[in-house]
């Protein structure tokens, strides 16, 4: 597992807390933060995937 999967996880986790948070409390700057926050997590663990992938295929 690459060190980016983990990181987007985590900025996927706490993104999904700032939506929720915003949506309850009614912030939509809040929320919209969260949204893009969970955005940049997936972007993030799926690049930490291709480069498992490259480095899998690299020592093959």
């Amino acid at each position: 597992m690459h060190k980016d999967q983990i990181k987007g996880a985590g900025k996927q986790a706490s993104g999904a807390v700032k939506d929720a948070v915003g949506g309850l409390t009614g912030n939509e700057k809040l929320q919209v933060e969260g949204k893009l926050e969970k955005a940049e997590g997936k972007v993030q663990q799926k690049v930490g995937e291709a480069k498992d992938y490259a480095r899998d295929a690299l020592k093959r």
